[in-house]
C-alpha cells in the first residue's frame, strides 16, 4: 500500500479523524493538521501550545478554531500541539496560492509527513502526502463514481468469463490459437486494472463502502492467479517456466500503459509468442497449468513436476495414473485424483 493510500485510509468515513474533519467543515473555520509529531516536524514548528491529550473529534474541532496548525501523534491517537506556526523551507516548490495550503504542501514535502488542509471558504479537505496532492470529495460523489466503476468491472468480468470458456473449449478440442490466448489475457488485464481502481475508491469511502467491497471481491475472483496460470501455460520457455520468468513476465504486463493493453503484438512479444498479425492464427498447446489448477487441492509445485515430466496438456490428458505418478513428488493417490479431475473438467 502506498503512503498516500495509507493516509487516505486514516481519513476514510467511519474514522474519528474523518469525524473531526467533518465537524471543522461544518463550522467553516478551516484547519491545518499534521499527521505526525517526530523530530522532522518539530524542526518546522514555531510557537503554539504544547500538551499531550487523547484525540477526539470535538477537541480537534475546538483547537482548529485557532489560526495555527494542530499536530497529531504518528498513530493519530493523541493531540500533541496546537496553534503552531509552520515554517517549512521556502525552497520547496508549491503550486498553491492560499497561505494555509502553501504551508501544508511545503510542510509535507519538507518533513515527509502527511498534512491535511481544510479550506474555510470552500469547505474542501486536501491531503498532501508522498509528494502528491489529493482533494477529498464528498462521500455521495465518491459513492456514485465507485458504483459506476464497479459496473465497468462487472462488464469486464463477463467478458473474461466468455473468453475463458472459449479458450477452454479450444484447448480441449486442440484448436487453440495465439489469438485466443491474447484475447483472454487482454480481458484479464482490463479486469485486473479496473478492479484495482475501484480498490482505491473503496478505501477512500471507508465504512460507507462495505457492500461495494463485497461485490468487488466476488467480481474480481482470483484474477491475479488466473493471469499467472495463463502466463505459465503459454509463455515461451523450455519445459516448465521458472518462477523468475513468470514474475518478470507479469511485471512487464503490469508495466504496459493502458493504451497498449489492446495492442496484441505488444502482449504477444512479452509472452514470446508470434507478434505479427498473420501469425495470430498459429496453433498453440498449453502446458496444462490452467487445467490442473482447476482440480481441487492441486498446488503449483505439483503442476510444475507434472509438466516437467510430461510436457504439455495433451500428454497429461493422455497419461494414466502410473505415468503421472512417475513425476517427482507425485504420489499414486495424487495421480489418481488428477486423472479423475481431468476427466471431469476436460
Amino acid at each position: 500500500m502506498t503512503f498516500m493510500r495509507e493516509t487516505l485510509q486514516r481519513l476514510a468515513p467511519g474514522t474519528e479523524l474523518r469525524d473531526g474533519l467533518e465537524r471543522i467543515k461544518r463550522g467553516r473555520t478551516g484547519a491545518l493538521i499534521v499527521l505526525g509529531d517526530g523530530p522532522e516536524v518539530a524542526e518546522v514548528c514555531d510557537g503554539g501550545i504544547e500538551f499531550d491529550v487523547p484525540f477526539t473529534p470535538t477537541l480537534l474541532r475546538e483547537l482548529a478554531k485557532m489560526d495555527g496548525a494542530v499536530i497529531l501523534s504518528d498513530d493519530v491517537t493523541r493531540i500533541t500541539r496546537a496553534n503552531v506556526q509552520l515554517v517549512p523551507s521556502p525552497t520547496f516548490p508549491t503550486s498553491e496560492t492560499g497561505t494555509r495550503h502553501r504551508a501544508a504542501e511545503r510542510t509535507a514535502l519538507h518533513t515527509g509527513v502527511p498534512v491535511v488542509s481544510v479550506s474555510a471558504s470552500m469547505s474542501i479537505v486536501t491531503v498532501y502526502a508522498d509528494g502528491k496532492r489529493h482533494a477529498i470529495e464528498e462521500p455521495g460523489v465518491m459513492m456514485t463514481r465507485a458504483r459506476q466503476a464497479l459496473a465497468t468491472v462487472e462488464q469486464y468480468r463477463s467478458r473474461v468469463d466468455k473468453a475463458n470458456q472459449r479458450l477452454n473449449v479450444a484447448e480441449v478440442n486442440r484448436y487453440a490459437t495465439v489469438e485466443d490466448v491474447l484475447h483472454l489475457l487482454q480481458r484479464q488485464l482490463l479486469l485486473h486494472r479496473a478492479a484495482r481502481d475501484v480498490d482505491d475508491q473503496i478505501l477512500e469511502l471507508g465504512t460507507d463502502a462495505r457492500q461495494l467491497r463485497l461485490q468487488l471481491i466476488e467480481l474480481r475472483g482470483n484474477i491475479y492467479h488466473d493471469i499467472a496460470m495463463l502466463v505459465c501455460d503459454y509463455v515461451v520457455a523450455d519445459g516448465a517456466p521458472s518462477n523468475s520468468l513468470i514474475d518478470d513476465t507479469i511485471d512487464s504486463l503490469d508495466a504496459l500503459p493502458d493504451s497498449e493493453l489492446l495492442n496484441t503484438p505488444a502482449l504477444a512479444s512479452i509472452l514470446g509468442l508470434p507478434a505479427t498479425e498473420e501469425n495470430l492464427m498459429e496453433d498453440v498447446t498449453p502446458r496444462g497449468y490452467r487445467a490442473l489448477s482447476r482440480i481441487p487441492r492441486v498446488q503449483k509445485f505439483l503442476i510444475d513436476r507434472i509438466v516437467a515430466e510430461l510436457g504439455d496438456l495433451d500428454a497429461i490428458r493422455a497419461a494414466d495414473a502410473d505415468e503421472i505418478a512417475a513425476a517427482e513428488n507425485v504420489s499414486p493417490l495424487w495421480a489418481r485424483h488428477i486423472v479423475e479431475g481431468l476427466r471431469r473438467f476436460t
